[in-house]
């Protein structure tokens, strides 16, 4: 079965929390996984980010629901990687 292993999403957001929140929050909820933010643009009450999420198996469905709990939303999904290889033994899913 395949795998999500990587997704990059233009997301909005509102300048609280701070990215660095922003992704920690994001990373907790959507554990285990690799979560990197980058501001794109700023506006006067908003901020337009990158958010990549990357792990072995990732929920995008869960990683898009904790960004609306963080007050963000997604405008689009950008860049994704799906593995269909088999898991490495030992990691989840297998």
């Amino acid at each position: 079965m395949s795998r999500l292993n990587r997704v990059v999403l233009d997301v909005l957001k509102p300048h609280t929390p701070d990215i660095v929140d922003f992704a920690r929050m994001l990373a907790d909820r959507a554990a285990p996984c690799q979560v990197h933010v980058r501001v794109s643009e700023v506006d006067a009450k908003t901020e337009t980010i990158i958010v990549e999420v990357s792990g072995d198996s990732i929920d995008q469905a869960a990683v898009i629901a904790a960004i609306a709990e963080l007050g963000g939303s997604v405008h689009s999904v950008d860049e994704v990687s799906i593995d269909s290889r088999p898991p490495a033994r030992g990691t989840r899913g297998s």
